[in-house]
Formats: C-alpha cells, structure tokens, sequence
C-alpha cells in the first residue's frame, strides 16, 4: 500500500502561482511513477503531469505545458506541481498518483494509487 496526502492548495488569483506537494508512505517510493489529475465541477479527471520513478521522464497536458513543473525528491518522499500564471480554469480538485508500471502515464486507469485531492481555485 501506498498512502498520499497532498497539501499547497488554495486560494490564488490569476496569472499567480502555487505549489502542490504531495507526500508519499508505506511502499518505496521511488519505485513508482507519480503523476497529477484533476478534476472541476461536472468535468472528469483530467491529466496535468506525471513523472518517471527516477525523475528522467516528464510529461505535461497542454493546458499546463509551459506554466506548470512536475519534480520530485525521493529522498523526501515528495512529489511536487509548480503551477505559474495560473488561469481561472485551473480551477479543481488536484489529485496525486502513484503507478507501479511506467506506461503512458497520461491515463488514470494506469494509476494504483490515489490522494484525497486538494482544492485548487483560481480568481480572475
């Protein structure tokens, strides 16, 4: 079992900025790949940005590519989200997640585990 608790959320205005950690126990850490979701009102998940167990790979959705930075520090157990000049439509619930296997990493059913989320809301 891998339990993830995320924390950084809040409120932010737009073109702000804010950073998601999420911190990761039980399991070994660095032996998964982790990744971020979220999910707005009456929308459905949706990928922001995963990274590989050892940190050399990243991906990014389009909506954050530029403004957002996944990374993350294995010796602290820690996954992180920089979000910069953050939009009104960032607005959701960000979840983190842990997959034991690196497939595209862009898709929810790949992940084994999941945090409780932590609200993001952005003001024009």
């Amino acid at each position: 079992q891998v339990q993830l608790l995320e924390s950084g959320g809040g409120l932010a205005q737009a073109g702000g900025s804010l950073r998601l950690s999420c911190a990761a126990s039980g399991r070994t850490f660095s032996h998964y790949a982790m990744g971020w979701f979220r999910q707005a009102p009456g929308k459905e998940h949706e990928f922001v940005a995963a990274i590989s167990w050892n940190g050399g790979r990243t991906a990014y959705a389009d909506s954050g590519q530029g403004r957002f930075t996944i990374s993350r520090g294995n010796a602290k157990n820690t996954v992180y989200l920089q979000m910069n000049s953050l939009k009104p439509e960032d607005t959701a619930v960000y979840y983190c997640a842990a997959a034991s296997q690196e497939f595209t990493l862009r898709i929810a059913n790949e992940y084994n585990y999941w945090g409780q989320g932590t609200q993001v809301t952005v003001s024009s």
